[in-house]
């Protein structure tokens, strides 16, 4: 009977209607009471009572809690669903970290002079990689001290530094303090952009935690010492300590550790080659930070200070010389390999023809009315460039003046007409007219030269007359004997086809003319003017075909010729090129309205050609060949001496 009646109650329940339940269960206690069932008892009372009772809800806590639990596992499945998506779209651009150690970059070209000493870098700069034990223990030490003192504490981030960088940058109100660890720096370095943004900052700091766990701190650290980037062009310590102090990473002293290890927060501001002052300032603040670690004691600090020592930068005039060389080397060196060029650069010479150009341009050349200059040095035997000035400043100007600027030589053309006559018959002490001259309408002036009616042919070298030049010409035979023996010695022309190629109205080169004065110095051999000795790709030698020097002329014209270029400096138009003591043979060169003013010259194996003039080819004022141009070869070759003196002793 109970069982029935608690199935009606369920099933009235299960309407959610109460009263209908009570009618119910009144209409089924009637219907009992019919039957025979006995009269309810109290208990029968209290489960009737407890029955008609309004429905709780015992179940809805449960219900709740199962929710929340439901809402919980929900949303961390789809958290990590949007991390996956945030990771995913983070790493989707990211370089593959198995090249850390295989990144591409430019290719390196260092240029160093005939002895050795760094003349000048292209490219990105690599020295040699080496290993913590090879290098001097105060040098990682530096880097740690002043980028990141808990290196080998953290793994990778580094959330100490990260809040102590924001609590000074915060106070101060501006940056003053970074909070990237070394391994953060390194994978910006191998894998990243510069870019500031979040997206950069997170892809670092994932591959900071690929870092840590694929190398160790000491690999980290050799890494990091090994390719970071230390301003001008260097990457790695190495490559920055031989560039800033001439010397190997292994031998750096602690101050020099120092400065290097200043340099990366700002490689271009604190590079020793563009502020040594900023440079030495932030070095300190390095050596404090070494005190405070203990790498060094306060009086050592004070003493590495005391001892930093920068090496000289290289000329930057010499960056005419640095292109003409590299722009030779265009396709014959392999060009995916770090380069080493041994050049033929003299640094004395070169120093010399510098500070001397400078001089002459910055006094006497600047009342006369002249604003550029050009000088080439040359071995005469080999064709080996030792000295190029291609102008005045070459950080204003490098264009240059020696190689590609193409002028009219006026009478340095001269020995050419008069070689040719010596291959036609003619002899030096034969006599020549000097007269004046017309041919067809034409007719060449002397200057200030008074004709004496005829005089030896070394005299109207001598003293450069115009119309026994022409004379000698068509002894010679002509135009093109002249043009074929200029060719011979190194000049290609184009020559004027008529009698003004005697007085130098063609256009030439600098280093073409000096090339071609060679012969006179050498024996009668051409040669062709280069400015790498040696070429080493990646350590290894790398051969450079150079043209030998070739016979282009008898060995007795050239003696005939040295003579008479001798009387030019003797007693001719080139006097002022005279050095007491030393044998010096050369010829002038003058163009219409002072122009140009030319001198080349030949002394002790050195051939060295000066040019004076304004790219505009504004006259100068009265500047002739013999003046200022003869005066500035005497200048350079007595600098170099007197300075070569000054270091033997």
């Amino acid at each position: 009977m109970f069982r029935g009646l608690s199935r009606r109650v369920n099933h009235c329940f299960a309407e959610g209607a109460g009263v209908i339940c009570k009618r119910m269960a009144r209409a089924s206690a009637k219907s009992s009471q019919g039957r025979g069932t006995p009269p309810r008892s109290p208990a029968r009372e209290a489960l009737g009572a407890r029955l008609s009772a309004p429905p709780s809800r015992p179940a809805a806590r449960p219900r709740r809690r199962w929710g929340l639990l439901r809402f919980g596992f929900l949303a961390t499945i789809w958290g990590l669903i949007a991390a996956s998506v945030v990771l995913l779209i983070l790493a989707w651009d990211l370089p593959r970290p198995e090249s850390a150690l295989a990144t591409t970059r430019r290719p390196s070209t260092t240029l160093l002079a005939s002895d050795g000493k760094l003349l000048a870098t292209n490219g990105d700069l690599y020295g040699e990689t080496l290993r913590l034990r090879d290098m001097p223990a105060h040098l990682p030490a530096a880097f740690i001290a002043i980028e990141d003192r808990r290196f080998r504490e953290h793994w990778g981030i580094d959330p100490i530094g990260l809040l102590r960088a924001v609590h000074a940058n915060f106070t101060s109100g501006r940056v003053v303090q970074g909070g990237s660890t070394l391994t953060q720096q390194l994978a910006k370095n191998l894998f990243l952009t510069p870019e500031r943004s979040l997206k950069r900052k997170a892809q670092e700091a994932m591959l900071a935690f690929w870092l840590e766990q694929r190398f160790s701190k000491d690999e980290l650290l050799e890494i990091y010492l090994n390719r970071v980037y230390l301003g001008a062009g260097t990457y790695g310590v190495d490559a920055a300590a031989r560039l800033y102090f001439g010397v190997s990473a292994r031998r750096l002293t602690p101050g020099q550790s120092a400065i290097l290890a200043g340099l990366p927060k700002a490689p271009s501001r604190f590079n020793p080659r563009v502020n040594q002052a900023a440079a030495m300032t932030r070095g300190m603040e390095v050596l404090t930070a070494m005190t405070e670690t203990g790498v060094l004691t306060a009086t050592q600090a004070l003493q590495a200070a005391e001892a930093i020592r920068f090496t000289p930068a290289p000329s930057r005039d010499a960056g005419w010389f640095a292109d003409w060389v590299q722009d030779g080397m265009a396709g014959r060196a392999p060009g995916h390999a770090d380069l080493v060029l041994r050049t033929t650069l003299d640094p004395v010479l070169q120093a010399a023809a510098e500070a001397r150009i400078d001089a002459i341009l910055a006094g006497p050349g600047a009342r006369a009315g002249i604003f550029q200059g050009a000088v080439v040095a040359m071995d005469a035997a080999t064709g080996a460039v030792r000295a190029m000035a291609g102008g005045k400043d070459y950080r204003n100007s490098p264009f240059n003046r020696a190689t590609q600027a193409r002028r009219q030589p006026g009478s340095a053309i001269k020995p050419f007409v008069f070689l040719a006559a010596l291959e036609a018959g003619v002899g030096p002490q034969d006599m020549i007219a000097d007269t004046a001259l017309n041919l067809g309408g034409w007719s060449p002036g002397n200057g200030q030269w008074r004709a004496r009616g005829e005089i030896s042919v070394e005299e109207a070298l001598a003293h450069s007359v115009n119309t026994s030049a022409v004379r000698l010409m068509q002894r010679a035979g002509g135009h093109r004997k002249v043009a074929e023996a200029a060719r011979r010695a190194g000049l290609d022309g184009p020559f004027p086809r008529d009698a003004t190629i005697a007085l130098g109205t063609g256009e030439v080169t600098l280093l073409d003319l000096v090339a071609a004065y060679a012969p006179f110095a050498n024996g009668g051999f051409r040669v062709e003017p280069f400015g790498v000795a040696q070429v080493q790709a990646e350590g290894r030698p790398w051969p450079l075909p150079r043209t030998e020097p070739e016979r282009a002329f008898t060995p007795e014209h050239m003696d005939a010729m040295r003579a008479m270029m001798a009387a030019v400096v003797a007693r001719g138009t080139g006097r002022a090129a005279a050095i007491p003591g030393r044998s010096v043979i050369g010829k002038t060169g003058t163009t219409q309205e002072y122009r140009d003013a030319w001198f080349i010259g030949i002394s002790g194996g050195l051939v060295m050609g000066v040019w004076l003039g304004n790219d505009d080819g504004v006259p100068m004022d009265n500047v002739a060949g013999g003046g200022l141009p003869a005066r500035l070869f005497r200048d350079i070759l007595e600098s170099a001496a007197s300075e070569r003196a000054s270091s033997a002793r």
